[in-house]
C-alpha cells in the first residue's frame, strides 16, 4: 500500500472530523496501528484541525460557557501514544470512571421570579378556604342542634 497517498486521499480527515463510516474508522485505526506514517500523519492533522478550529472560534456566551466545558471534558477524545514495547502507535485505554463529581450545597429551591406571587396567592387562598370550612362547619353543627331541639320542643308540645 502507498501510504502517501492513503493519507492524501481525505480518509484521515473524515475520521478526524467524525463523518467515516464504521468501516473507514477501522481501517483508519488499522493502518495508523501498522503504518508509523499514518500514525504520525493523523496526529499532526488532529493538530492542525484544532488550531483551525480554535482560530476561528467564537467565544460562547458566559450563561453557557460552562456547560460547554463540562461537555468537552466529558467527550470522548481519542489519543495516539507510541509505544516503545511494540514499536508502533496506538490508541490510549479509555477511562472506566467518567462521572463528575458535583457538590451542592445550597437547600432552597430556585423558581422563577413570576412564580413567587402565584404560590404566595395560592397559600394565602389556601387559609382562606380554610378558615371559611372550619366556619361553615361550626355554624351547620349549631344549625343541626338547634334544629333537633326545635324538633324536640314540637313533640313536647304535641304531647300536650
Amino acid at each position: 500500500m502507498n501510504t502517501q497517498t492513503y493519507i492524501e486521499s481525505g480518509v484521515l480527515e473524515a475520521y478526524l472530523l467524525g463523518v467515516a463510516n464504521e468501516t473507514e474508522q477501522q481501517q483508519v485505526e488499522q493502518y495508523a496501528f501498522e503504518f508509523p506514517e499514518v500514525a504520525d500523519a493523523l496526529s499532526q492533522l488532529s493538530v492542525t484541525i484544532n488550531q483551525h478550529f480554535m482560530a476561528q472560534a467564537i467565544p460562547p456566551p458566559p450563561a453557557i460557557r460552562d456547560r460547554l466545558k463540562y461537555k468537552e471534558d466529558a467527550k470522548e477524545v481519542k489519543k495516539w501514544d507510541f509505544t516503545e514495547q511494540t514499536g508502533n502507535y496506538q490508541t490510549k485505554p479509555k477511562e472506566e470512571n467518567t462521572y463528575l463529581e458535583v457538590e451542592y450545597d445550597n437547600t432552597h429551591i430556585k423558581v422563577h421570579k413570576f412564580w413567587r406571587p402565584a404560590f404566595i396567592a395560592v397559600f394565602i387562598l389556601s387559609k382562606i378556604f380554610l378558615i371559611l370550612a372550619v366556619y361553615f362547619y361550626f355554624k351547620a353543627d349549631s344549625l343541626i342542634k338547634e334544629n333537633t331541639k326545635l324538633q324536640q320542643e314540637i313533640e313536647l308540645k304535641s304531647k300536650h
